[in-house]
């Protein structure tokens, strides 16, 4: 029985429940703290120290982070992370009822829901081709579904949310956040649990994460679909640093509006995730992903030029479409080509340059709308991404796709030997 008619297996149904019951909560803060830090002060500067906060984990664990959850059972991460973000989130909710709430508590609390969510994604990016047996069509259809109910929750239903609620008091989002990340975290303790790959030789943890790091950057394909994100994160982060303040003093868009124009986005996205495997069979994943990046560039042009709320929202709905068939496509060719007992590492290092490169994108768009025009971050967000277009398509071209995948079919075969392990030619002790 070929892949392509091949079953989910039933334990990916409660990952994907897990996954869109907390994407549900995360669409609904993500519409709401913009908002709440608005009701504390309308400087971009302070706003942006909010928004990147979140990303600073990944700066200052991403490796490591990588390298211990290589070593800890990945569903029992993934459980223990979001049962602890569920009691985070009561700190602020109770500030916020009380009328204690400020930025820099605000900026604390993303710090850690960031440190949480970076051990989550790194497990559940781990563990999934684990549970599909690293199937490169069933890790294809997998990813869009999960990219699918991410989009649907966390911009489609979750924002509007977010908006309601928040006018039922400045608890009330957080609170409905932490409910469904403990929903999530039952959920995940309930899947089947994998066995982690044993280490032949014990290393210290800094040294199994250099050796992670060693692998991406010297894989010109690895390396090329982690510069994607890594240089879109500079853009979209500039770009919602200013979001709110833009869409309220250019577009006059009151708070309802707001969480409607990011459903606009998500519904996009919705429709990227749902097309994105129509298109690596269509153009090849290689030529894919150069044209969704193109296609995400000119979205956002079009959004700073937007003349009223319906321009501006087709714009991102257009860019969520290109971002949505991005995030299918570059998570399932990784997964499909990078052996198992370095996928933690492998996709910490790859995430950890996206989320690095966002608070860089944070402070880049406060200070260009503080010093010219709020459309400005806009304009240089278009032509970042543009430019990033430019310099990776040849080193995510159709050939080395091809090639990659070629080279990693015959892992697990018993008449083929394993890949080629950089990593592991370069430092002949390290796994």
């Amino acid at each position: 029985m070929t892949s392509d008619v091949r079953k989910l297996p039933a334990g990916f149904g409660r990952l994907w429940t897990a996954q869109t019951v907390s994407s549900l909560g995360d669409g609904v803060s993500h519409a709401a703290l913009p908002l709440l830090a608005l009701t504390l002060t309308r400087d971009p500067m302070a706003l942006a120290v909010v928004t990147a906060a979140g990303t600073l984990p990944w700066l200052l664990f991403g490796v490591l982070g990588g390298a211990l959850v290589d070593r800890w059972d990945r569903r029992r991460t993934m459980w223990v992370m979001d049962a602890a973000r569920a009691v985070l989130l009561a700190i602020p909710a109770a500030a916020a009822a009380l009328d204690g709430l400020s930025i820099p508590l605000l900026a604390v609390v993303a710090f850690l829901l960031g440190l949480g969510g970076l051990f989550f994604d790194t497990a559940a990016t781990a563990y999934l081709p684990d549970l599909l047996g690293r199937d490169p069509a069933l890790l294809e259809r997998a990813n869009s579904r999960l990219r699918g109910a991410q989009t649907a929750m966390s911009g489609f239903a979750g924002p509007p949310a977010g908006s309601a609620l928040l006018a039922l008091g400045r608890a009330a989002p957080l609170l409905a956040d932490a409910a469904s990340f403990m929903l999530s975290a039952l959920l995940v303790r309930s899947l089947p649990a994998i066995p982690r790959p044993e280490p032949e030789i014990r290393e210290s943890l800094l040294r199994q994460a250099r050796a992670g790091a060693s692998y991406v950057f010297q894989d010109r394909l690895l390396l090329g679909l982690a510069l994607r994100p890594a240089v879109g994160n500079i853009a979209f982060l500039a770009v919602e640093t200013v979001l709110a303040l833009f869409a309220h003093d250019r577009l006059g868009i009151d708070t309802y509006g707001f969480g409607l124009l990011l459903t606009a986005e998500a519904t996009g996205g919705l429709l990227g995730a749902g097309i994105a495997s129509h298109l690596g069979r269509r153009l090849g994943t290689g030529t894919a992903l150069t044209c969704t990046a193109a296609v995400e560039g000119l979205a956002i042009l079009g959004l700073a030029s937007a003349p009223n709320p319906y321009a501006a929202g087709l714009a991102l709905a257009v860019c969520g479409a290109g971002m949505g068939a991005t995030m299918v496509l570059g998570p399932s060719l990784r997964q499909a080509i990078v052996p198992a007992h370095l996928m933690g590492r492998v996709a910490s290092t790859s995430r950890m340059l996206a989320m690095c490169a966002a608070p860089i994108g944070a402070f880049l768009g406060g200070w260009l709308a503080t010093t010219y025009d709020i459309r400005t971050p806009l304009y240089a967000a278009a032509v970042l991404l543009l430019a990033m277009t430019a310099v990776t398509a040849s080193m995510t071209s159709n050939r080395r796709v091809d090639a990659a995948l070629h080279a990693a079919a015959p892992v697990g075969g018993p008449d083929h030997p394993a890949p080629r392990d950089p990593a592991q030619e370069s430092e002949p002790d390290v796994l």
